[in-house]
């Protein structure tokens, strides 16, 4: 199992080039599976949750071609031999649900498995369920599965999420527009994410409207046709690189980076002592004078924090001046990565859902463990601040989320490696 070796190295220069977004196009994938034309993406991220999606997809039928080094993705869907999604691919990846939505859309029926547990949370999908069945769609659950059909197609309604859900608004979106009539989706997400699907489908034919507010409303076609789209900038690998040279001084510029994209982050940072500022190719980062400040967070749904940055903001707050306090309010049991950040001298105190992180002079590096995705860059990053050698371990999660991290820091100035175990 591979581990990674940062070595704390000084101030960070140059610069990074960001990703497309990871949960924007494990979106769009399934969204080939809505026409029986070719669907291509670029700018498409080479991640081990892509190659996933990729491997589900083509058990249903679809051919999938990568290109370009994997950045450009072929899709079609023409001739399916299967809407059955098994447990043995499905289980790997929870995004994999979001085939429901739409072979149940084109052909009227579907048989997907329940995805797995998560160590973040429970994440039910409860609400893409509830949202089908607004849409007229019959479902079953037996033996792990979804068991949906519609025999008379999906047919236009009112759908209102009780709260806020990414993965039922994309789900409920993209079986929306192929329903007989007008869906609206009530209290639907307003990521960017969102906003990128609604705009791939409207190339595909999609009547779309209201995306990037919380009511969406959909008019049903009859069919959609092929397109090319690019994915949108991956906002959390933006992020998470923008706090690399806040935590251990320089100057980066992250390419293809948007404020727009993480406008409360970047809030965040400035208050924090954080300079951001938009170039014509992207954003460049770099710490004010002196010692960073202690600075609050709430994760909150867009426009709101992002959860998927709390761990690498966490990171940036152990050595800050004064004491802050992370509030974690969209998942439970995201505080996982404290206890690794406390073996390399941080002070932090976790009760339930809020961590209170007391700044110190300087963490001082040690083996550490990852647990999830998130956790295992924000450890990367306390790591390029720390004295001497942090070792992190189980960075197969790191995979799944960021791709040639070791790379892209290096090129910056940071010493790090990856190393293969036995």
């Amino acid at each position: 199992m591979d581990s990674i070796i940062v070595t704390g190295n000084g101030p960070l220069s140059g610069t990074i080039p960001i990703a497309g977004a990871k949960n924007a196009c494990l979106t769009l994938m399934p969204a080939t599976l809505l026409s029986d034309e070719p669907l291509t993406l670029t700018n498409a991220p080479r991640l081990s949750d892509i190659r996933t999606m990729t491997a589900l997809l083509e058990s249903l039928g679809a051919e999938v071609s990568t290109l370009q080094g994997g950045q450009v993705i072929a899709m079609s869907s023409h001739a399916l031999s299967s809407q059955r999604a098994d447990y043995d691919i499905v289980r790997k990846m929870r995004a994999s649900i979001l085939v429901l939505g739409p072979l149940l859309a084109r052909f009227g029926h579907a048989v997907v498995s329940l995805p797995g547990g998560c160590a973040i949370g429970a994440r039910p999908v409860d609400l893409h369920l509830k949202a089908l069945e607004a849409m007229g769609a019959e479902l079953e659950l037996r033996e792990g599965y979804v068991h949906a059909k519609a025999p008379g197609g999906l047919k236009g309604g009112t759908v209102e999420f009780p709260f806020v859900s990414v993965g039922a608004t994309e789900n409920a979106l993209m079986a929306a527009t192929l329903a007989k009539g007008t869906t609206v989706l009530k209290r639907a997400a307003r990521e960017p994410e969102i906003v990128d699907l609604a705009e791939c489908l409207r190339k595909m034919g999609a009547q779309i409207e209201g995306d990037g507010t919380d009511t969406i409303n959909v008019q049903g076609v009859e069919r959609l046709h092929g397109a090319t789209h690019p994915v949108v900038t991956d906002r959390i690998e933006l992020g998470t690189y923008m706090l690399a040279p806040a935590i251990c001084g320089g100057e980066v510029e992250c390419l293809g980076g948007r404020i727009d994209l993480l406008s409360a982050f970047c809030e965040k940072l400035d208050a924090a002592g954080i300079s951001v500022e938009e170039t014509k190719t992207g954003l460049k980062v770099a710490r004010k004078n002196g010692r960073i400040r202690a600075v609050d967070v709430e994760t909150e749904p867009f426009p709101g924090f992002p959860t998927d940055l709390q761990a690498q903001f966490m990171a940036l707050m152990c050595t800050a001046e004064g004491t802050s306090v992370l509030e974690e309010k969209i998942f439970e049991n995201r505080f996982m990565h404290a206890p690794e950040l406390m073996r390399m001298g941080a002070n932090i105190d976790v009760h339930g859902g809020h961590a209170t992180v007391t700044g110190v002079e300087r963490l001082k590096g040690a083996p550490v463990m990852a647990t999830d995705l998130r956790a295992s860059v924000s450890l990367i990053l306390a790591g390029l601040a720390a004295e001497g050698e942090t070792i992190v371990n189980r960075v197969y999660h790191l995979d799944r989320g960021y791709e040639r991290v070791e790379e892209k820091l290096r090129n910056v100035g940071a010493k790090i490696e990856r190393v293969s175990g036995a």
